[in-house]
């Protein structure tokens, strides 16, 4: 599948922060990856164990090696319990990436989240110092169209609700998701200097 980037230039550097167990080899974040060039994926030691500080000195370390590498902050893209750990990275670390994509967040704190998750939960979440994009599903079964608002709210980011598109994963046939790129580009767009 072929990515089109369009207004991203492919000097600026992603921050691809997946979800539990990581993202597989059709997931959109994983296809985006191999097609940028300054594209880095973060990798903590707890994939299916997910510890919530292992998760944020992830992106830590992914964040400052893409800086390193490229001298420009950075476009987060998370997907699914990674928006969790942008989230918070991002609020402690104010001034070290240009802006966020928060795709799919789950409810770690329903009855029925998986118990691998139920560490991210909080009744509050920080607002995020960059421009960021949520994006929801209709029909995610790891978190409700309400629950994804509250997120938003809680982070202030915009919310886009993409349809029924189960939780926005490989499974859920968007390929290279285009769509999904066009929201970045309109972030990267609004946050050049």
């Amino acid at each position: 599948m072929t990515v089109s980037w369009g207004a991203i230039s492919a000097a600026t550097p992603l921050v691809i922060v997946p979800g539990l167990g990581d993202s597989g080899a059709a997931h959109w974040q994983s296809l985006w990856q191999s097609a940028h060039p300054r594209a880095v994926r973060t990798a903590p030691a707890s994939w299916d164990a997910p510890d919530v500080d292992d998760w944020i000195s992830a992106v830590d370390v992914a964040a400052t090696s893409s800086v390193a590498a490229t001298g420009e902050l950075p476009l987060l893209v998370a997907h699914s319990l990674g928006t969790y750990a942008a989230a918070w990275w991002l609020a402690a670390h104010p001034g070290r990436a240009r802006a966020a994509l928060l795709v799919a967040p789950p409810d770690p704190g329903r009855d029925d989240a998986p118990e691998a998750i139920r560490g991210f939960h909080r009744e509050a979440l920080p607002r995020i110092p960059v421009p960021a994009v949520a994006v929801a599903s209709t029909d995610d079964p790891y978190g409700s169209l309400g629950h994804a608002r509250w997120y938003s709210e809680q982070v202030g980011a915009r919310l886009e609700v993409a349809g029924a598109y189960g939780h926005l994963n490989d499974r859920s046939g968007l390929g290279s998701w285009e769509s999904g790129l066009a929201l970045l580009e309109e972030l990267a767009v609004s946050t050049n200097a």
